[in-house]
């Protein structure tokens, strides 16, 4: 509603209201007839007035809010015209770059035809040269056959054959000359390390044996170890997990055990009950069960002792318990704990003369062959066995593959796998460290003088230091200085490849000159 309309309604309420005031009191009007027609001609004035009052100060509101809705509508107006501007300047500012870029787009266009065209030219102008270089080769090579009188593939037949010779004999003065270089170098230094390293640590070994002999004060005794009704060798086998066998032997009782600690708890129950000489089957399980709490408790000490030699700390407990296991494990007649030691000092050894961890190659020494403790008891090589309880243990990871390519299992990843196995290898393979069958060894020899006598223009060859070097003798006419260093690598290759053996062999090619006369 407008305020015009407003207005209206109330000059026609006021007259209305008027007029009804009028009709009410007329009776009273007819009375003051005359004062009444004044009063009404007044009130019809005032009415007016105000009328016109109210009309005039609507119409002023009016327009002042047409006027502030203009002036709000020419702001908002202007703002709109500003920001158009700023669009339309920025716009052309982007156009005008875009412009510049196509420009510089088909310049580039233009130079890479340029390119292109001028390679097509050189492609065109090469094909025409190798043609042209084709075709005067045939010539020459018809020329060289014409001359020669052999054919193309006869004469490079025999020119590779020299090419291969000479690349041979370059080859071997080279190798001669880098082995010299190294071999002054590393060779005595090599030498200084492993001696030191076996005299040093020259440790006692065992054979190995699945059985043990407990010696009896006389033959009476086998009868109280057997029993009434072989009650006593029953529980006394029940109770170790040790087969006894009492037979002719006089004075002995056998111990059969393919596990070495319930072999070593056996004998030494069965020691103690002789000893004690209370044989029944409470008395076994009473001593057996003390024997194996000790047993448990030597262990624990073998493995400290251990990591206290190499000075090793923060191993696992259960590691530990692991590792004085391996004082009852005998391989190729070898104890495995004194082995693991052993190791683990040469590793050290090792590392501190190539500048590294020495504490951390013993760590490694030590347990490389930890899973020998538990292979009887898990599936898997021993150094998948190992590797997996060093890793259930919270083993480093650089230690854990150590142990688990110490045997080539995996390659090699730091210079710490190459030294455990190095000391692994020094350890088992030194003079005096195992026992080898005599067959087992002559026809280890017997194998590596025939491979060497094999080549060409080797006239004798003989294996000397226990297998660990081959002298091969060479006719002097027929290999020369330089194919004598050929002949020596292809004989350690073909060694390498055929023949299985401990440690490593040393080749020594001889090749000698002698002048022979008799004086009448």
């Amino acid at each position: 509603m407008t305020i015009g309309m407003t207005v209206l309604i109330a000059v026609i309420a006021a007259a209305v209201g008027a007029l009804g005031g009028f009709f009410g009191f007329r009776g009273w009007d007819a009375i003051r007839n005359g004062s009444l027609q004044e009063r009404k001609e007044t009130m019809r004035r005032e009415a007016e007035l105000e009328r016109d009052n109210l009309l005039k100060e609507a119409e002023a509101k009016a327009k002042e809010q047409a006027l502030n809705a203009r002036n709000e509508f020419e702001r908002e107006a202007r703002k709109r015209r500003e920001e158009y501007t700023k669009n339309d300047k920025r716009i052309r500012q982007k156009e005008v770059t875009i412009d510049k870029k196509n420009e510089q787009l088909e310049h580039k266009e233009q130079e890479l035809k340029k390119k292109e065209q001028a390679l097509s030219v050189r492609e065109s102008k090469i094909e025409k040269d190798e043609q042209t270089i084709s075709f005067m080769t045939d010539q020459v090579q018809n020329k060289l056959e014409e001359v020669s009188g052999l054919s193309r593939e006869e004469a490079r037949r025999r020119l590779m054959a020299n090419l291969e010779e000479s690349a041979r004999i370059e080859a071997a003065k080279s190798i001669r000359l880098i082995e010299k270089e190294a071999a002054e170098e590393a060779h005595q230094r090599a030498h200084m390390v492993i001696a030191s390293a076996m005299q040093r640590l020259a440790g006692e070994y065992v054979a190995e044996k699945t059985v043990s002999v407990v010696d009896l004060p006389s033959d009476e005794m086998k009868g109280r170890i057997i029993g009434r009704e072989g009650r006593n060798i029953r529980a006394l086998e029940a109770a170790t997990g040790v087969d006894i066998i009492i037979d002719d032997t006089p004075e002995a009782v056998i111990l059969s055990c393919f596990n070495p600690i319930r072999r070593e708890i056996g004998k030494l129950s069965l020691e103690r009950l002789i000893s004690d000489g209370r044989i029944h089957p409470a008395r076994i399980e009473e001593v057996v069960q003390k024997v194996t709490s000790e047993m448990a408790l030597n262990i624990q000490k073998a493995g400290e002792q251990a990591t206290f030699e190499l000075g090793l700390h923060g191993l696992h407990p259960e590691i530990v318990k692991h590792i004085g296991k391996l004082k009852y494990r005998v391989t190729d007649g070898q104890n495995q704990l004194q082995h693991a030691i052993e190791t683990g000092f040469i590793a050290g050894m090792l590392a501190a003369e190539l500048g590294l961890k020495v504490k951390f190659a013993r760590r490694a020494g030590l347990l490389h062959d930890i899973g020998k403790a538990v292979d009887q008891e898990i599936e898997g090589p021993h150094y998948a066995v190992g590797a997996e309880l060093l890793k259930r243990y919270g083993e480093r990871p650089e230690i854990v593959h150590a142990v688990r390519c110490h045997h080539e299992a995996l390659e090699y990843s730091s210079p710490l796998d190459v030294i455990v196995q190095a000391a692994d290898e020094l350890s088992k393979n030194r003079p005096g460290a195992k026992k080898e069958a005599i067959d087992t060894y002559i026809r280890r020899l017997e194998d590596v003088e025939k491979v060497a006598s094999g080549f060409a223009g080797v006239n004798k060859s003989y294996a000397i230091q226990a297998g660990r070097e081959v002298r091969v003798m060479v006719d002097f006419n027929e290999i020369d200085d330089d194919k004598m260093f050929i002949i020596c690598k292809d004989i350690a290759k073909k060694i390498e490849e055929d023949l299985t053996y401990p440690g490593q062999i040393r080749i020594t090619v001889i090749r000698e000159s002698r002048a022979i006369e008799l004086a009448k």
